[in-house]
């Protein structure tokens, strides 16, 4: 295993990052990168061991249901980037029984990444949207064939890809890149069914890099963002080689969706985990500032937070349904039920903009204009600040106006930005998570049942 400083050094390795048009040849002088670069190596020291032959423990697959809800609480432990690592193993380990009929070549291959990247102690990342080009075509129609990741060249010792990935979290501090098709390919698109193992410094890989990282501005009112943030990028193939090794799928279109449809498992049980947690702060949140603002007896107040409370108990449940009824993998690794999982996926997209109205309803504008801590400490307007910021005698100035910057931080700001069109888009989008729910729905029974309710039984 690796300690947080190996890590580090680990990353010194030639790769092509890049932020706000310039090459970052040392990520820790970038505090954008330097803030989730340092989490990860906190990650790694945490759970490091000296013992011979250890493994982060973090990592293996559930093994039984009740393995697999213990996972639950250790992903909200997890950063970000172990977080995703540990999604690409379980993604390969669900696929390569889905594809072991028609292509078994990759299953072998699959097997022995999945050891060495546990022994290596390396970080992956997710690489799945492509660049799409025209929505309305499909890869093989597109004006740039490269608008989806693509085989260009088949040699001796393996491939040779070009294209873009986007959207990747933290892509730009692992080390492995897992490329896969973005969606199911018809005949006549094999070049476009591909899935590989990427090392981040490949020649011909560039990664650039966005953040909602509060640089250049007063931390302390940025509390999450400030110590949380990680960057996503857009990662470029250009003529890439792969070697066989590290390749999973190439040209087997018909077995294209399936990567995507076990990392969406995957992904979307670790956003459902990260959504139960988030509703219960809003709800905190929402609960903490209605009494500092000596308004949590209101009625209409009162409703909004019970509204919220009904919202946060429901994705619970949904959670735990999910759990509940898991499947297991010939190999009997076990997975989340598709259908609740996508569900209360879909339900925690489709509620969280209602939940975040009711509330900056219930804080009030000061979410937005509150005084900075820098202002507190100002020895002129220190007074005036907590004089008018404070509703009372238990409820000081200061502490008010930090509720208001973790309100903004979380949901109006950069970061809440980033929170609102990610809970949208993670794990496929809704439209994704419908057709997840379709496809497992029990439709007969449900006509069955109206047939009955209509008297139609016999008919």
């Amino acid at each position: 295993m690796l300690t947080g400083q190996q890590y580090k050094d680990s990353l010194k390795d030639g790769r092509k990052v890049y932020f706000q048009g310039r090459q970052i040849e040392d990520m820790e002088t970038e505090p954008a990168l330097a803030v989730p670069l340092q989490v990860a190596a906190d990650g790694y020291d945490k759970h490091y061991s000296s013992e011979p032959g250890a493994v982060n423990p973090l990592i293996d697959a559930p093994r039984s249901p009740e393995e697999l809800r213990d996972k639950i609480p250790v992903f909200m432990e997890m950063d970000l980037l172990l977080n995703v690592t540990y999604q690409s193993l379980m993604t390969l380990l669900v696929a390569a029984p889905r594809i072991e009929a028609v292509a078994p070549q990759y299953v072998e291959r699959i097997t022995a990444y999945v050891e060495d990247a546990k022994r290596r102690d390396i970080r992956i990342t997710e690489c799945i949207t492509d660049a799409k080009g025209n929505r309305s075509r499909h890869p093989a129609a597109q004006d740039d064939p490269d608008s989806y990741v693509r085989v260009v060249d088949r040699t001796a010792d393996g491939v040779v890809i070009r294209g873009a990935k986007l959207h990747i979290s933290a892509a730009a501090l692992g080390h492995d890149l897992m490329v896969m098709p973005t969606k199911n390919m018809r005949p006549g698109e094999e070049d476009w069914a591909i899935c590989a193992a990427v090392p981040v410094n490949a020649p011909g890989v560039h990664i650039t890099n966005t953040s909602y990282h509060p640089y250049g501005r007063d931390e302390r009112d940025h509390p999450t963002s400030a110590k949380i943030s990680v960057p996503d990028s857009m990662c470029i193939f250009d003529d890439v080689f792969v070697p066989h090794e590290r390749v999973f799928l190439d040209g087997q279109a018909e077995q294209a969706a399936v990567f995507a449809h076990s990392l969406g498992l995957w992904e979307r049980l670790g956003g459902t985990a990260f959504m139960v947690e988030q509703a219960d702060e809003l709800v905190g949140l929402a609960q903490l500032i209605a009494e500092a603002n000596g308004a949590a007896k209101i009625s209409h107040i009162r409703e909004k937070i019970d509204e919220m409370m009904i919202h946060a108990t429901l994705l619970r449940a949904g959670l735990e349904a999910a759990l509940l009824h898991a499947h297991a993998t010939p190999q009997g690794y076990y997975y989340p039920d598709d259908m609740y999982t996508n569900v209360t996926k879909f339900q925690g997209a489709a509620q969280f903009s209602k939940m975040v109205r009711h509330l900056h309803e219930i804080a009030g504008g000061a979410v937005l204009t509150a005084p900075s801590n820098s202002d507190f400490e100002n020895e002129t307007l220190a007074p005036f600040l907590e004089k008018y910021m404070s509703t009372g005698d238990d409820v000081s100035g200061r502490y008010r106006t930090q509720l208001f910057h973790a309100i903004r931080d979380t949901t109006a700001d950069a970061y809440g930005g980033w929170h609102h069109v990610t809970n949208l888009q993670s794990g496929g989008g809704m439209f994704a998570q419908r057709l997840v729910t379709r496809r497992h729905y029990d439709m007969d029974r449900a006509k069955q049942l109206a047939l009955k309710a209509a008297g139609l039984t016999g008919a």
